[in-house]
């Protein structure tokens, strides 16, 4: 009996980060809702999701500094751009659900154009949008790059 229990706390134990992540399938089919407002488009022109222009291009969302998209914001996601915050994916999924309650939790102002609050599956749309897009490049990267050239210089 006590091996019953073992084998279903490890079980649990290891399919919970995949819940904690999120489902890219079950993201995909709820962005359908997001697509009222947003699209995915990538630099080179590729329409991923054909949506409105109501909402900003959520190509590369995650990693991307919040606000910082060739679009006008709201004063909130202004002061995050200001404030250099990143977007990850579980901020993300906190945020579609209540978009001036997560601004005024980070003690941004709590002015948002994002009406719509997307109650459940946040997580797995957070997930979709990582996955249409490559991961950012990571400035310490690109930092690092010029030290490696002056060390083949030399």
């Amino acid at each position: 009996m006590k091996s019953v229990f073992a084998l279903a706390a490890a079980t649990l134990a290891l399919a919970a980060p995949a819940i904690a992540e999120g489902d890219v399938e079950a993201g995909e089919k709820a962005f359908k809702k997001c697509k009222a407002c947003h699209m995915i488009v990538s630099p080179e022109g590729e329409t991923i999701v054909k949506g409105g222009k109501t909402g900003p291009n959520l190509y590369g969302v995650i990693g991307r500094v919040a606000g910082s998209e060739d679009f006008k914001y709201g004063t909130g996601l202004q002061d995050a751009a200001e404030a250099g915050f990143v977007w990850t994916t579980e901020e993300l999924a906190v945020y579609s659900a209540d978009a001036k309650a997560w601004l005024g939790d980070k003690g941004f102002t709590t002015k948002s154009k994002m009406a719509y609050k997307l109650k459940k599956g946040g997580e797995d749309v957070a997930a979709y949008l990582a996955s249409v897009a490559p991961a950012p490049v990571v400035e310490a990267e690109t930092e690092a790059e010029p030290a490696a050239e002056e060390a083949v210089s030399d």
